[in-house]
């Protein structure tokens, strides 16, 4: 077997960066919206139209492109058939890195079979050629007679611009790019920056009260009857109807995800279970989303009867029957005081409700600069060698951003600023790295997936206000064969808030929106509805152009998290036992006091426990200035750097291949059947710890239960009787006197204790449980 490469620590660790942020050369205007990045320079060049071109074909026509020369590179306009005065309006950018050259050269050709024709000329000397620095004005293109390769005047005129800009330009994402030119036309596209939304969600509440004058097929029996709503590939019955008659019942609640633009119709029918796995369809009614009413509170809408309608077949052709009366009753809304979830709650980027009217103003503003990544790994090969073409995604409330795809580099230099409003501070966001594979055209690679690379999240409530945080953060990855570092991406952030007071204010709000407290939805439901929301998010994100791959926004979503896995169980139970160690070593600390262990120690805490006796009126203040002072003890380790993917914590280092493997199994599983029972058998085993646990934590509660409920007459007849006593003792002796007995008995000298059980511990364990019932 392969072994493993050492695990270390600093290569999966957070590292702060000092990148030239905003460079500019001297004299340049400062420019605020890109001061985030790095400033990079590009050659832009505009090729907007031709006029009056001379007739170049036997045939007496022209077919004109235009191509831009830069050095090595060149840029290529489309090509009008037969058009003396064509339109294009392309931009070409050439990055200044790698220019080659100290003359741009726009040359008019005429497409031919055999060899295209030289129709003329322009040629930009690059040292007088104009910069222009956003929020200029875009330069105006001008008119330029064509010149022969000898410099002379010819027919025809070109309208053109050329200037020396940044990627802050507004041509800059649908210009040609000299760094993507090995890049086909039909793949262009997929290699652009771009902005995407989520499509606005909504839940749709379905109430299903009752039906009436039903027709069943069989009159011979009493029907059971339920209802089955459909929404797209959303599918969910009522239970069947308790009252076995024609006019049934149910009054029960349908939740659906829908999303605007709403293209579904919400479709109802009405089936009688006949026999095990047979039903039939009693009527059915279609309804239109766009008339469904909205609500914004819990406040009761009126209830609608719907006509159902029975479809039969005739010659082939669906056709109503019209002597038919069975009607349903129904109470339909689209919920805008939820807020739809498609993400976990414990990242989550958005926790606004749908209805806009609802919003809260916004506390601020979140700024993304993403820079550079370095050490990327090879992710498939091209040519017999190893590439990979990297582009970033990030998504934070409803805006999702893409940047642009940097052609085979291990270490591409993005340099894009995003910029996105904050509603709430107690929001992630999350930036994904993957890699293309879609650069020949959807077309082409329909099969491919793009591949991920890695993914950060950052807590805005973890960054300082107005502070530039700008770090370099490993990018993980967890593979079958087991961690492993992909590379690192760079970037800057920056959380800027317009109202201090209104974001303190926030942390005393709830965290979702008051409907989810009012009217509350079940665990199942918030995990069915989720799992549909991702879909729809998917599903539209797909559709768009360029589409925005599902595995991109399963992976940003965290689709698999609900998973089960072995070392993420094991992880969670590391976590509660790093949250309870403290519980413990205070625990153990407090024995060792009782026991004498350093008698000093003991003897200081006699003193403060007689102090606080006698003086009770100062335990409250004493805790509270107690919890002060550990809290400015440790601001000054305060974490200086955001959180990041952490390995260790997520037992990714030391996990098993065979629990890796089973945790990158498909579902329902792909794998051999000893494979399955092996897994099967160790997940019985690890269940089986959980079960004795939470037996013995119900078996605690139990006796708790007994103490009063005389299921053991005696024990419960001592415990009264104790009770009595000890409420005529309390209620004669001084409340200090007890509580100082008390304390000197717990804080007593180890030769006054006795190594057995205490009296109330023994008579605890022999009160019964209710395990003796169980089979």
């Amino acid at each position: 077997m392969m072994q493993r490469p050492p695990f270390r620590p600093e290569e999966y660790s957070l590292k702060e960066t000092r990148p030239h942020l905003g460079g500019h050369a001297a004299g340049d205007k400062l420019t605020s919206t890109y001061d985030l990045v790095e400033q990079m320079q590009y050659l832009y060049v505009r090729v907007v139209k031709a006029k009056e071109l001379p007739n170049m074909d036997i045939t007496g026509g022209c077919d004109p492109y235009v191509e831009v020369k830069l050095g090595n590179y060149k840029g290529t306009t489309r090509f009008f058939e037969k058009n003396n005065n064509p339109e294009w309006n392309q931009v070409f950018a050439f990055s200044k890195e790698r220019i080659q050259s100290s003359v741009v050269e726009i040359v008019v050709k005429d497409k031919d079979l055999v060899k295209d024709d030289f129709i003329g000329r322009v040629v930009f000397d690059l040292n007088e050629v104009p910069k222009r620095v956003p929020p200029d004005s875009p330069l105006a293109p001008q008119w330029y007679r064509l010149e022969d390769r000898h410099g002379h005047k010819v027919k025809g005129e070109l309208m053109l611009a050329v200037w020396m800009g940044t990627q802050a330009d507004e041509a800059f994402p649908d210009a040609w790019h000299s760094d993507a030119a090995s890049v086909p036309g039909d793949g262009l596209a997929s290699i652009r920056s771009k902005v995407y939304l989520t499509p606005k969600l909504w839940y749709l509440r379905v109430n299903v009260i009752e039906a009436q004058d039903l027709i069943p097929n069989d009159k011979t029996r009493f029907p059971e009857v339920y209802v089955k709503a459909m929404l797209g590939n959303q599918v969910l019955r009522t239970r069947v109807s308790p009252s076995r008659t024609l006019n049934p019942m149910w009054n029960e609640d349908l939740m659906f995800v829908a999303a605007e633009p709403f293209e579904e119709h919400l479709m109802l029918s009405v089936e009688d279970r006949v026999a095990p796995g047979k039903d039939e369809v009693i009527g059915r009614t279609v309804i239109s989303l766009q008339h469904v009413p909205r609500r914004l509170d819990h406040r009761l809408l009126t209830s609608q009867w719907y006509n159902l309608e029975k479809h039969v077949m005739i010659d082939g052709e669906q056709k109503k029957e019209t002597k038919f009366s069975s009607r349903i009753h129904l109470r339909i809304c689209l919920e805008g005081g939820y807020h739809v979830l498609d993400e976990s709650t414990h990242y989550s980027s958005d926790l606004r409700p749908t209805a806009k009217p609802l919003w809260k103003p916004s506390i601020g503003i979140l700024e993304l600069g993403i820079l550079t990544a370095q050490g990327l790994l090879p992710m498939k090969t091209k040519d017999g060698r190893g590439t990979t073409d990297a582009y970033c995604v990030a998504k934070y409330g409803q805006k999702w951003v893409r940047t642009r795809t940097i052609i085979d580099s291990f270490t591409p230099k993005w340099n894009e600023q995003y910029t996105w409003e904050v509603y709430d501070p107690c929001t992630v966001i999350t930036i994904g790295v993957f890699d293309n594979c879609h650069l020949n055209g959807g077309e082409k690679a329909n099969g491919a997936r793009d591949t991920r690379i890695g993914k950060v999240r950052i807590r805005l409530s973890t960054l300082e206000t107005d502070r530039v945080y700008t770090h370099s953060y490993p990018l993980i990855v967890l593979t079958p064969a087991g961690v492993k570092k992909m590379g690192e991406v760079q970037l800057a952030v920056r959380f800027t808030c317009s109202s201090l007071l209104n974001m303190m204010h926030l942390y005393s709000q709830p965290l979702l929106p008051k409907m989810h407290y009012v009217h509350p939805l079940s665990v199942m439901q918030v995990d069915n509805l989720r799992r549909q929301a991702t879909n729809i998010v998917s599903t539209r994100l797909g559709r768009a152009e360029p589409p925005l791959r599902k595995e991109i926004v399963e992976y940003m979503l965290d689709v698999d998290s609900h998973m089960w896995s072995m070392r993420k169980s094991k992880a969670n139970f590391f976590r509660i036992m790093g949250v309870l160690s403290p519980l413990i070593a205070v625990a153990k600390w407090f024995d060792q006091i009782c026991h004498w262990r350093n008698p000093l120690t003991t003897i200081l805490i006699h003193v403060l426990f007689v102090i606080l006796v006698l003086y009770p009126e100062l335990i409250l203040p004493t805790i509270f200035l107690y919890l002060f002072l550990i809290g400015v003890w440790y601001y000054r380790w305060r974490p200086r750097q955001p959180p990041h993917m952490d390995t260790r914590l997520s037992h990714a280092e030391t996990a098993h291949p065979d629990e890796l493997d089973e945790e990158f199994d498909t579902f329902p599983t792909s794998r051999p059947p000893d494979i399955v029972r092996m897994r099967y058998d160790r997940l019985r085993s690890v269940a089986g710890r959980i079960q004795t646990v939470v037996g013995d934590l119900a078996t605690q509660g139990e006796r708790l239960q007994s103490l009063l409920s005389w299921r053991d007459p005696r024990a419960t007849a001592l415990f009264v009787v104790f009770c009595f006593i000890a409420a005529i003792v309390l209620y004669i002796t001084p409340f200090r006197v007890v509580v100082f007995l008390a304390g000197l008995y717990v804080l007593r000298h180890p030769r006054f204790r006795h190594k057995m059980p205490s009296v109330p511990l023994n008579f605890f364990r022999r009160l019964p449980a209710r395990t003796d019932s169980m089979l």
